[in-house]
């Protein structure tokens, strides 16, 4: 059976279902961190390099500080770098792309042209150009990437308004006499917040990758805040001597970007009515 045809969170995919176990997962750790009894930062010193055991169940980094509690941690960093970064990236792309669509002439052609000059260059070296100059830092960081991932959202914006603007609901509001950023907000962009939404969901994946790629830079969070990213680079040099330090945070994050992506492909699945229908 076509997998567009089987219902969100069916349980004839088992898939999904992990998927959705690991989200959840993911939210109560960076939701709940703060208040658990965690030490993140507590340096032991005689625990340095120590490998996993009943203390501590995921071992000690270089420092002696438990891994299992700084990954809890970077969990938090990684929703909170991901939802900034896709909250910011969709609301600027979408209103850029609907305001081209609808604007049409040569405000058109010149966010157009905007775009492209955005997607001739690589978004991850924008982002770390941008990041380098803004300075190391959360809040920057989010600036960073969200001023190369609202590309996406303002591609598919357009195409969606452009579609849309011949609608007999939205031809009666011009002749009613409803300005444009009214037609835009209210009669517009909400017909086109599903396909929106499905690509914010693999922005959350593509967030979080970037969020640890730059921290693995040195350029994303600082010390001692955790970070998927800083800590396999944290982890790189001992690699031999302790994997666990680069297995904890990479396994984590791995399972997470999967998770999103496998959840966003069900949810495209879902609103795929050729796809339901074949």
């Amino acid at each position: 059976m076509n997998t567009g045809a089987r219902r969100f969170g069916s349980t004839r995919d088992p898939l999904l279902l992990l998927a959705i176990m690991i989200l959840a997962l993911w939210l109560l750790a960076a939701l709940f961190a703060p208040w658990l009894a965690l030490s993140p930062n507590q340096i032991d010193l005689p625990r340095i390099l120590a490998p996993p055991d009943a203390g501590a169940w995921l071992g000690a980094d270089d420092l002696g500080r438990p891994v299992l509690d700084r990954v809890l941690m970077g969990a938090r960093t990684a929703l909170a770098v991901g939802l900034g970064v896709v909250v910011v990236s969709a609301l600027i792309g979408s209103l850029i792309g609907g305001v081209a669509a609808l604007a049409g002439g040569l405000w058109d052609m010149l966010i157009v042209r905007l775009i492209d000059i955005f997607l001739a260059f690589p978004g991850i070296l924008l982002a770390i150009a941008l990041a380098g100059i803004l300075g190391p830092g959360l809040g920057n960081l989010v600036i960073a990437l969200a001023a190369v991932g609202w590309v996406g959202y303002a591609r598919l914006a357009r195409a969606q308004v452009l579609s849309l603007r011949s609608r007999e609901h939205v031809l009666a509001a011009r002749a009613l006499g409803v300005g444009d950023g009214r037609i835009l907000l209210r009669h517009l962009l909400p017909l086109a917040a599903a396909p929106l939404l499905v690509e914010a969901t693999f922005g959350i994946a593509a967030a979080v990758i970037s969020e640890a790629g730059l921290s693995f830079l040195g350029l994303g969070v600082q010390p001692p805040a955790a970070s998927w990213g800083s800590m396999i680079r944290d982890g790189v040099g001992v690699l031999l001597v302790a994997p666990h330090l680069v297995l904890a945070p990479g396994m984590a994050l791995l399972l997470v970007v999967l998770a999103v992506n496998r959840v966003g492909d069900a949810w495209r699945d879902r609103l795929d009515v050729r796809a339901r229908l074949g």
